[in-house]
């Protein structure tokens, strides 16, 4: 596995290197928004309490374990990502408002996204390395810088400002080409899937809106 480690903020230069399934470390400042920001800033037309374009380009969709650290700040414990095709449909207006080129979560976005939302925006998708991996996210976070908005929307909706070093390590999931790591492996999977199947009956929905296409990922 190649090993990246990028100085922020990233330029298109940086970007052009990374490939698929490649490790990524981060340093310098990454930025946390997610619903509640989007919200508050593309919905409801609040403006931005800091100019991110000119702070960093990483925002982190994820939700921090942060507590007062007795001196006027916050200490970070651990970072846990969330999902982030949930937030999908404000990708294409937070890209050209923030100059944000690089996203990281869990899950990714859909396969479309990165084709039509990111790469034409000269921004990538870094995932987290599976569950349980906050704690060692946290360790990296050296600083919190500023944290806006957080008696209004909460810990984990908060707008957060971290100085990071060697934070990660994170798994590059698309690239400036649009491909994505996940719908790759996603179609490698489906091509036997029919196979591992065979013999068995049709899969018993309960809930409103389930599949029963068993090539469609569960979410």
């Amino acid at each position: 596995m190649k090993v990246f480690h990028l100085q922020l903020p990233a330029t298109t230069a940086d970007l052009a290197l990374l490939e698929l399934g490649a490790a990524v470390y981060l340093n310098g400042l990454v930025y946390t928004a997610r619903e509640g920001v989007y919200k508050k800033v593309l919905d409801q037309h609040s403006a931005l309490p800091v100019d991110l374009a000119a702070l960093g380009n990483v925002n982190f969709h994820c939700s921090p374990a942060a507590a007062p650290d007795g001196h006027g700040g916050y200490k970070v414990g651990a970072v846990t990502a969330t999902a982030s095709f949930r937030f999908s449909k404000w990708m294409p207006e937070w890209l050209e408002k923030t100059k944000c080129r690089i996203l990281i979560g869990k899950g990714g976005m859909p396969a479309e996204d990165y084709r039509k939302v990111l790469a034409p925006g000269g921004a990538i998708y870094l995932t987290t390395v599976g569950y349980g991996t906050g704690a060692l996210l946290g360790r990296g976070i050296r600083k919190v810088r500023a944290v806006h908005w957080l008696d209004d929307l909460g810990i984990a909706q908060a707008l957060w400002l971290f100085e990071v070093q060697h934070f990660g390590p994170f798994i590059v999931e698309s690239d400036l080409q649009g491909n994505s790591l996940f719908a790759q492996h996603g179609q490698a999977i489906n091509a036997g899937i029919d196979k591992l199947y065979a013999g068995l009956g049709p899969p018993a929905l309960h809930r409103h809106g389930d599949s029963d296409d068993r090539k469609n990922e569960v979410i």
